[in-house]
């Protein structure tokens, strides 16, 4: 701890802070990372499933649609499974695949919003506390009050005052770059999804060689 002054200085809360602010960098590295894979190019990899649909190689649609990581591949395996229900059912079970996808990309999204909110709490609150030792560090003294028993107060409040506002400015900024990257992939999902719709009822004359889930299967 010698070696770092300013947490000696700033107090668990200070301490609290810097691991709110890491926790924060984590996820959002994290979320990044799987936003990155998650967003492909759905366009050809659509024209590719469906030209292979057409051809009735179902079980190879399936296995490249496993093989493809993101929301766009699953929402197509989903499809391919259900491609004989009715077209109200269709759609019915490929929006919830498309919902329950959103809720995966937004995981631990609320924790990064948390921490954004609560840091400059903290902050306020590592204010008060450095405050308040500063007044017993004068009631103490008193009559005669020293420089140092005012700094070692003053110090901790404006350490803890200036890391909360830092960790939730950065929170900030780190919560809207991943909600911009999520927005994206939802507007490739809806295309994707209407792409899947106006085709799967294409292929419902056409020889498979694995039968379709039936209605009452669903997953």
């Amino acid at each position: 701890m010698t070696h770092f002054p300013a947490i000696n200085e700033g107090g668990p809360i200070f301490t609290a802070i810097l691991v709110c602010g890491l926790l924060a960098f984590l996820i959002f590295a994290e979320r990044l990372i799987q936003l990155h894979r998650a967003r492909i190019r759905f366009s050809d990899f659509l024209a590719g499933i469906f030209n292979i649909l057409s051809k009735g190689k179902i079980r190879e649609a399936v296995a490249i649609c496993d093989e493809t990581a993101g929301p766009i591949a699953r929402i197509a395996h989903t499809a391919i499974l259900h491609r004989a229900d009715k077209p109200d059912d269709l759609r019915s079970i490929v929006e919830m695949a498309g919902k329950t996808e959103i809720a995966r990309m937004e995981r631990r999204l609320r924790v990064l919003s948390t921490i954004m909110h609560t840091a400059p709490l903290l902050g306020l609150l590592g204010g008060v506390m450095g405050g308040l030792r500063t007044v017993r560090a004068m009631q103490a003294s008193l009559p005669l009050v020293q420089a140092p028993d005012l700094t070692a107060g003053l110090a901790s409040a404006l350490l803890c005052a200036a890391a909360g506002l830092a960790v939730s400015i950065v929170a900030f900024v780190m919560f809207n770059i991943v909600l911009v990257r999520i927005d994206r992939i939802i507007l490739d999902m809806e295309q994707a999804t209407s792409d899947i719709l106006a085709f799967m009822p294409t292929i419902s004359d056409v020889p498979s060689d694995t039968p379709a889930k039936a209605a009452g299967g669903r997953k």
